[in-house]
């Protein structure tokens, strides 16, 4: 039964990707199309990650607000609702001001790698196989290469800034991120070694027998475990947000930042945070997958006929609001007891971690085994 359904949803959201649309249009030389299909991609990109800043940064206030028994913004607009909006048409309004003795080719780049990384990012989270710009057969590797476009961002805004205070926050923020990224990896590399594929759509496949959160015993458990502490890190969010210490550095790498420009950095940040709930739902959650409980037949006949796109969307919200619970319950780590976190506990234990899960894998030891898995470890 659990079979005939995940036929059904796949066969629902299977749609190829915008570019490979736009690629087919251009081998049968239709230059219409194939300049629509990319506009398509881009102009969804760059509405999506506006509308994903506007949302989040008001749901923020309002869960920081309520963690801490008050009720957040509430004059403008119905609950403050327009507040985001408020906000960004005021920051486009602001003068954008360049420090005496700054690099001013890089302080403006700077700004722009953070917003890019962060789209091309965004583009390669399949939502559903029909909501999906891109899907590349190395789309880990991808995923793995571009975060390190963020950093670059963040080192050039400080570094160009003229200012001690934005150049210590930029030499944290990129010790901090470039770090982490080496758990982050790890955890992301045990579900590529249990579904045999670096294709972010193949690894939500080949979670329909069961979303890998469990599939994989104590291995996924404890990847997912690392992979929310390494997030938060290369979130630059609390407790790991000692690139924007306000008590010793006033505001970290975009110290100098205003206006519009500052916009760019802190938008960044609300889209990187969708960007690793899209991560965590596709490589841990099954992504657009139902949620199946074997012999429940009534049960996950209910589950598929929710859409895979409102599946999508309430995992990676759950994981966001995870994120934001997490930032406004603990209290900033020392510099120190950061790297020490990383390097002498973490580490370790994804290395230990990823032995393990090579030995699951070469075992077959999987809950709801499918057939091709069975077969791979026999």
């Amino acid at each position: 039964m659990i079979e005939n359904l995940n036929i059904l949803i796949m066969a629902q959201a299977a749609s190829p990707s915008i570019a490979s649309k736009a690629a087919e249009a251009y081998t049968g030389n239709d230059l219409f199309w194939t300049v629509a299909y990319m506009l398509l991609g881009i102009v969804g990109l760059v509405v999506a990650i506006s509308g994903l800043g506007l949302v989040l940064i008001y749901i923020e206030r309002k869960v920081a607000a309520h963690f801490q028994c008050r009720m957040g913004p509430m004059r403008v607009g119905w609950h403050g609702i327009l507040q985001s909006a408020a906000d960004g048409i005021k920051l486009m309004m602001k003068e954008g001001i360049e420090p005496v003795g700054a690099d001013k080719v890089l302080f403006l780049v700077a700004p722009a790698l953070s917003i890019c990384a962060s789209l091309l990012l965004l583009a390669a989270i399949p939502v559903t196989a029909s909501i999906h710009v891109i899907d590349l057969d190395i789309g880990v590797v991808y995923i793995a290469a571009i975060s390190g476009l963020g950093i670059l961002g963040i080192l050039l805004g400080g570094w160009s800034s003229n200012n001690k205070w934005a150049l210590i926050g930029a030499m944290r923020a990129g010790a901090q991120i470039i770090s982490y990224e080496v758990s982050l990896t790890l955890s992301l590399l045990i579900i590529v070694m249990f579904s045999g594929t670096l294709e972010l759509s193949g690894i939500i496949e080949s979670q329909q027998q069961g979303w890998w959160l469990w599939r994989g015993h104590v291995v996924s458990l404890t990847a997912f475990v690392i992979f929310i502490i390494a997030s938060t890190a290369e979130l630059n969010r609390t407790p790991f947000d000692l690139a924007e210490g306000e008590s010793e550095l006033t505001g970290g790498f975009h110290t100098e930042y205003t206006g519009i420009r500052f916009s760019f950095f802190f938008l960044a940040e609300f889209a990187n945070l969708s960007v690793f709930s899209g991560l965590a739902v596709t490589f841990f959650l099954g992504g657009w997958l139902p949620f199946y409980i074997g012999g429940w037949d009534s049960f996950n006949s209910a589950m598929a006929l929710i859409p895979p796109v409102i599946w999508f969307t309430g995992k990676a919200s759950f994981f966001i609001f995870l994120l934001m619970w997490i930032r406004w319950t603990f209290p900033r780590l020392r510099m120190d007891q950061l790297m020490n976190l990383e390097w002498k506990v973490l580490l370790p234990i994804g290395f230990a971690n990823l032995i393990l899960g090579a030995c699951v894998v070469l075992f077959g030891f999987y809950f709801f085994a499918s057939e091709a898995l069975t077969g791979g470890a026999n």
